[in-house]
């Protein structure tokens, strides 16, 4: 463990496995692919890891918090979603939008409430 600052009435103290965005309301994540199987991807759900959160013992306590991806351009439409499940073993999260995502999104962060 790593002591941040010492109190005189207490100790704040922050583990190394988490990153900095962690004990932040929000916290960010990014996409790196759409769900998909051998002949199809499905658009709407998509693939996301976080810094800093590399088992799926982590992973599965973000289940249920609120996703948001904001596009690009000068139209800012933002899309929301949700985290249903862990995806494999090395802390990477299913997320389910509600409309299909654009290519474009790919490599880029979204924001996890």
């Amino acid at each position: 463990m790593l002591i941040i600052a010492c109190y005189p009435l207490f100790l704040i103290v922050r583990e190394r496995f988490l990153n900095a965005s962690f004990f932040h309301k929000t916290m960010e994540a990014i996409i790196t692919s759409f769900r998909r199987g051998r002949h199809h991807a499905y658009p709407n759900h998509l693939i996301i890891s976080i810094g800093g959160i590399e088992t799926k013992e982590k992973a599965e306590k973000l289940v249920g918090k609120a996703v948001s991806w904001q596009s690009p351009g000068k139209e800012k439409k933002v899309i929301n979603g949700e985290i249903r499940s862990s995806h494999g073993n090395k802390g990477a999260l299913r997320v389910i939008f509600e409309t299909g995502m654009p290519g474009q999104c790919l490599g880029q962060k979204v924001k996890i409430n």
